[in-house]
Parts: C-alpha cells; structure tokens; sequence
C-alpha cells in the first residue's frame, strides 16, 4: 500500500487519512473520481466566488462536496483557493492562519500562500493564535484531497480555523480577508449542518438553515440559528458546526447585489449505507456567484446556444400546452423531467413574446433562473398570456391568431464602454439603485434604433430614470436566442 510520505518539518501531515479518507494514493483517486463523475453537476454561467461544503468522510458527505466543487469550471484560472472552517477542538478569540509550512495529504503536497498567511498574521492581531491548533482537526484537510483531484493546475491555499463565536470578531477577521475576496481567489466554507437529530428533522432544520444562508442577511442567517435552537428538537447539539465560517462568508458578501447564493445539493448521513436515520448529520453544498461575470468556461467558449429542430418543437409544445391549457381548464400543466432532453435542464433565463398579426400582445420572462429552462418557458408563457400589465388577459379567440416567439438569454456581463453593445445581437438590462429594466436584443434592430436610442427607451421607459439615466447607472449586456414558431 502507498502511504503518503512525510514532509519537512512545519508541514502539516495528513491527520485524516485512514479516518476520513483513505491513506492509499491509488484507492483514494480512484474514490473521488467516483464521488466527482456520481455527485450532482450544476451548470453555472456565473463566475463562481465561494462554495460551502461538508467536511465528513467522504463515504457520508464526499459526492455532496464534489457537487459544490463541480460548480466551479477544473480550468478556472483561479490564484488561490481560502479554506476556511470552524475549530471542532480549540477555542480562542480570532483566527489561526496556517504559515509554517505546507499540507501533506496521499496525493502529495499542496502548497499554502505563505506570503498572504504571513501577511495576515503581521498584519492583524485577530489571525495571531499558534498553527497547532490545525494539526488534529479534520474540517479543512478534507476538503484539500478534492482540490488537488479536481482542479487541472492547483492553485495555492490558504488554511484558516476561526476559534470564535464572537460576531465582533468574525466581522474583523471577514474585514482582515476582504482584499483577497476578489474574482481570482476561491473562499472554500468547510462544514457541516444540523448534528444529531433524527433524519426528518435535519432535513427541516438543514432547509431553514440554508434558506438564512441563501438570504445573503447575516441577520437573518444568525436568527435562524437562533429560531432552530428554540425549537429544542431532539438530539439536535448544533444546526451548523461551521456557522461562523458561513457567517464571515455573510459578511464579505454583505451589501454586494451581484453576488448571489444558491442552493446545489443536499444530502444526509442517513443517505448513506453506511448511516442510520435515527440520529444524522446533514451535508449542504451551497455557492455563491457574481451575476455581474461570465464564468471562465464560459469566456473561453462560445456562448452561443444551440437547440436540435426536435428540441425547439418542444419548447413552442410547452408554450402552447401551457396557454391553451390555462385558458381552457384553468390550470397549469405538469412537465415530466425524465422525459426532457438535456438542454432544456439547463438554468437559463428566457422570455416569451406573444404577438397578433406581428403586434405585441405580451411579453414576460426571466433573466436568471433556478428552474431548467422548461419551467421557465412554462411559467413565462402563462405570465405573457394571463398576467402582462400592459394587456388584458389572452381571450379563447385571440389565442388561435396568436404567434409565440421564445428568446433564450445567455448570462450577463457588466460592460463600461457602450460600444461593447451589438445591435442585434445584445439585449440591454440597466439597473439604478433598486430600479432595473431590460429590452430585448430584436427590440433594436425592429425600431431601427441607434445604440444611444437603445439605452435611452429602455432608461425611460423600463427603467423610469430618464432619456440619461443610464448615463450614471450599471450597464450590462447579454445575449439572446431567438426562437420563431412559424405558425402555431
């Protein structure tokens, strides 16, 4: 059996191994290469900021954590990856910075930012606690294996155990880390959710815990927590042994309206063959992205979408389906995922276009979506037919000379310069403090506007600020497939 060798003196040794994970180089490649090709994959258009993940044997929680980890592209370009978890054995006031060495595990060495860790600790009081206290905790160790399988060239770590539950201090080590919360960096949250109670009940609690995560409100994460521990269910020692890990995360992405969470996997211990249900412990994968940045996947690949004739047909059935069978017996109908090709899994926004004798007669989508692309059309197709503000709702004798024209968008990009903008080709959102407006890409070269026509209607009249309005406020483009139904 190959046993992971030992590094020179200050590197952290492989603590785990044996426990966790196995100690066999080969045995464990082969593990993680089955949890990343069973888990869960998400398609992320957005660049990918951070990712909370478990931290248990990789029997227990690893598919679960290879989920979180596959939201991120295996070529991102990024510099450094911040492991950041809670300490499960020592308590002190502020944060330990691992930088007297480098972490050892089977697959061989990874490398630790020593410049940022020495940085850190010179420069703030709140990361000065000894480095001993990572040699017998588990939380980030687990989580390096997976780095050093998934990604094509690893990038550098930085290991940070938090030892407190004092939110003042949480806030200043978040404070301490900010210059290094940018779009080249991972922040990598290791934990756990709810501890011990039965297999029902961690499933309810893990759901109002993640919900106060996905929030973005430190406040309201903190008082779900709260709520959770009032609630006394049994065996229950703890709905988030990482909570002040995610709440630092909290903190960094307070304020910031292009960061978003989402919600990638759930499972539990009881999941697992290995697991009782009677008393569990719940496993999350969470991300957080920024809305405002295509993923590097994304920059380096065409964005164009493509949709077989077979496919297309689909879409324009469900759009119709779904209006025809809202008009007529006043309900909505159900899709069957199982039957869905691939391509209308995937979470994009769109919008539906209704249109009499080439007149608008609705229009309603989605930008960003957390349903696959067959749900928005569903929704978007009832939304343009029974609920556009701007018409009454669709009547039985208009739906026969009704045409549906479906727009597919791609992900949006933040842009300085307006001649980044291709009549055409991009659509335009603009957003102004909480007010936001969009016209699609067909809206433009149908008027036969100009770029600087373009901004101007959809700044007064979707965005109500003004002819000029988008002059001071953020601009972003995307792009959109037009779909045509050439006749019902």
């Amino acid at each position: 059996m190959e046993l992971f060798s030992q590094g020179r003196q200050g590197d952290r040794e492989a603590y785990a191994a044996g426990r966790f994970y196995s100690a066999d180089k080969s045995t464990l490649t082969k593990d993680i290469s089955r949890l990343f090709a069973d888990c869960k994959k998400t398609t992320e258009n957005n660049q990918v900021r951070a990712i909370i993940v478990p931290h248990a044997g990789y029997v227990y929680s690893g598919k679960t954590a290879a989920a979180g980890f596959s939201v991120t592209q295996k070529n991102a370009p990024y510099k450094n990856i911040f492991i950041i978890g809670s300490s499960h054995i020592n308590s002190f006031d502020g944060a330990s910075v691992y930088n007297t060495g480098d972490f050892i595990t089977p697959l061989g060495k990874a490398i630790v930012n020593h410049e940022i860790a020495n940085k850190l600790k010179a420069d703030h009081k709140v990361f000065r606690f000894p480095e001993n206290v990572h040699l017998r905790d588990h939380n980030l160790e687990v989580q390096v294996p997976l780095i050093q399988y998934y990604y094509d060239k690893t990038p550098l770590i930085i290991p940070i155990v938090i030892g407190t539950n004092n939110t003042k201090r949480i806030k200043e080590i978040a404070e301490a880390l900010r210059p290094w919360f940018t779009p080249e960096n991972l922040f990598v949250i290791s934990s756990d959710f709810s501890h011990y109670p039965s297999y029902k009940d961690a499933v309810e609690n893990d759901k109002r815990t993640a919900e106060g995560i996905v929030s973005g409100d430190p406040d309201k994460f903190l008082t779900a927590l709260s709520r959770n521990s009032s609630r006394n269910i049994p065996g229950l020692a703890t709905s988030m042994c990482g909570w002040t890990s995610g709440l630092c995360l909290l903190y960094l992405a307070q304020d910031n309206n292009n960061l978003k969470f989402n919600r990638i996997d759930y499972c539990n211990s009881g999941d697992s063959p290995f697991g009782a249900k009677d008393e569990v412990v719940g496993y999350h994968a969470i991300s957080l992205v920024d809305i405002s940045r295509v993923s590097h996947d994304k920059q380096t690949n065409s964005t164009e979408f493509s949709f077989t004739k077979e496919e297309k047909d689909l879409m324009f059935s469900i759009a119709r389906k779904s209006i025809s069978t809202m008009l007529n017996e006043k309900k909505r109908i159900s899709l069957d995922q199982s039957t869905m090709p691939e391509a209308l899994k995937n979470k994009y926004g769109a919008f539906v276009t209704l249109k009499i004798k080439d007149k608008l007669r609705g229009c309603i989508g989605r930008f960003i979506s957390e349903d696959p692309l067959y749900e928005v059309i569903k929704q978007s197709s009832i939304s343009s037919a029974f609920e556009d503000p701007r018409f009454s709702p669709l009547t039985k004798s208009e739906y026969d000379k009704t045409d549906i024209e479906i727009t597919i968008l791609g992900p949006l990009k933040r842009i300085k310069d307006i001649n980044e903008i291709v009549l055409g080709k991009h659509g335009i959102y603009i957003k102004k403090d909480f007010r936001t407006g969009t016209m699609l890409p067909q809206v433009a070269t149908e008027n036969k506007w100009t770029v600087e026509q373009f901004l101007g209607y959809t700044s007064r009249d979707k965005v109500g600020i003004g002819w000029d309005g988008w002059k001071n406020a953020e601009l972003y483009i995307y792009e959109g497939l037009i779909l045509e139904e050439n006749g019902k």
